[in-house]
């Protein structure tokens, strides 16, 4: 029985080393997974990049043709994989980075994906934004997934992060504006619930 995998945690984590760890297990045992992530992360648009220096572009590893899988909300899911039924092999493995970005319907195709198809799906993302509140995606997969599995980090205090704080310029914590601003570690900073509460990003 297949599953639908939802790993969650905060900011640098390592959620993207783990999806290509993932990615490269299967590719080891001569296996195919399909890699995607929502267009609006464009940081590096079409790729999975790892901080630790690792990437793979967003598609059917080892494809017979390449096939983009930016994710618009318009994307269904579903469909990307019948994009495939051409293709002479299985696609043993569905991987989302950036899950949180997903909609709740992208979602909902993702456990067709499992249920119909038999395929495990594994989605790696925040679980929720600057101000503490779920992301549309992050919902649905706590929803729907069968497993949910965290990857933790820690705050500077040495406890477990469990929040993210969005920073400006100078380093002041922003608490107001749009949920998605993409950008690096110069404007996000994962930290304890106590001092996301007080907003303190730093010992003293």
């Amino acid at each position: 029985m297949t599953s639908l995998y939802f790993h969650y945690s905060t900011m640098n984590a390592g959620k993207s080393t783990h999806a290509l760890t993932t990615a490269f297990n299967y590719k080891e045992r001569n296996m195919r997974t399909l890699l995607v992530k929502p267009a609006v992360d464009s940081r590096e648009q079409g790729v999975i990049a790892s901080r630790i220096g690792i990437s793979e572009t967003c598609c059917l590893v080892e494809p017979h043709e390449m096939i983009s899988h930016l994710l618009t909300p318009q994307t269904k899911l579903y469909g990307v994989l019948e994009q495939h039924k051409h293709f002479d092999f299985k696609i043993d493995c569905v991987i989302v980075d950036e899950a949180q970005f997903l909609t709740a319907e992208q979602v909902y195709d993702l456990t067709t994906i499992t249920d119909l198809y038999n395929i495990p799906v594994m989605c790696y993302g925040l679980r929720t934004d600057f101000q503490g509140k779920l992301f549309e995606g992050s919902k649905a997969l706590f929803e729907l997934a069968d497993k949910l599995v965290e990857i933790k980090t820690i705050c500077w205090c040495g406890k477990k992060a469990t929040m993210v704080v969005r920073t400006d310029s100078n380093g002041n914590v922003i608490r107001d504006g749009e949920q998605v601003v993409i950008g690096g570690n110069e404007c996000y900073i994962s930290l304890c619930r106590k001092h996301f509460k007080s907003g303190q990003t730093r010992g003293e």
